[in-house]
């Protein structure tokens, strides 16, 4: 029996964050009016919402004029994003756990996003995420690509230079990477004054340094995972 508190490599469990999903959104709607003025908002729900959750902030967030709402419901449930569609014209962005193009079958074909967020490592690379892109663009749906930092500097240059290849392209979800991991890939890309410009080098433009990256042995890590006020597991 293992120890309690231990996981796999005997590493500490992920931690729990108690959250309720009305809550932050009455308080996103208040955030809102402060500064909508000074920057566009994007807000990611994390799928916690249910149906008419999302449909209500949705409405109520109309005035401020969001670039999207994300995830605002289980992905996989496509009617659910039906009745949100039917009540706010808010953008809905979706997709980052999906891997092909048959997940966004129905999304696309029936216009209930406005943005693909999948990520080239999590969607069979770039030629079939180009796939699903190209399949997007005949329903004027662009792409927003997922870049979090726990996609590596070589699927960040991957989705940048796919990004470049689209006329409908959107926008690209970037995260700076920290100085570990940049002393192990070398980029040629860079960000500056909210662009990225994906350098000269061939290729993506990134070399991975084989004897640098043998100096940092693998380490156990976990998302954290989220639980209702009741202590309910729920959606992270």
């Amino acid at each position: 029996m293992r120890p309690q508190g231990a996981g796999c490599g005997d590493a500490p469990l992920p931690a729990a964050r108690r959250r309720e999903p009305v809550r932050p959104a009455r308080r996103l709607r208040g955030g809102a009016r402060r500064v909508r003025a000074e920057l566009p908002l994007l807000h990611d729900a994390h799928h916690r919402l249910t149906p008419i959750q999302a449909a209500r902030l949705g409405r109520a967030l109309e005035p401020y004029d969001l670039f999207w709402l994300e995830d605002c419901t289980p992905a996989e449930n496509p009617e659910a994003l039906r009745l949100v569609r039917q009540h706010t014209t808010t953008p809905l962005a979706i997709g980052e756990v999906f891997n092909t193009v048959w997940d966004y079958q129905v999304l696309v074909r029936e216009q209930l996003i406005d943005y693909v967020r999948s990520a080239v490592t999590h969607t069979g690379g770039i030629t079939h995420l180009k796939r699903v892109l190209e399949f997007a663009a005949q329903y004027q749906i662009k792409s927003g690509m997922h870049g979090p930092t726990d996609i590596s500097p070589v699927g960040m240059a991957a989705a940048m230079h796919l990004g470049l290849s689209l006329h409908n392209f959107g926008i690209q979800e970037y995260m700076k990477h920290g100085a570990l991991t940049d002393s192990v890939f070398q980029q040629s890309f860079t960000f500056a004054d909210g662009m990225l410009h994906p350098g000269d080098r061939p290729g993506l433009g990134v070399t991975l340094d084989a004897d640098a990256a043998g100096g940092f042995p693998y380490q156990t890590a976990y998302l954290p995972f989220s639980r209702l006020r009741d202590g309910t597991v729920h959606d992270w």
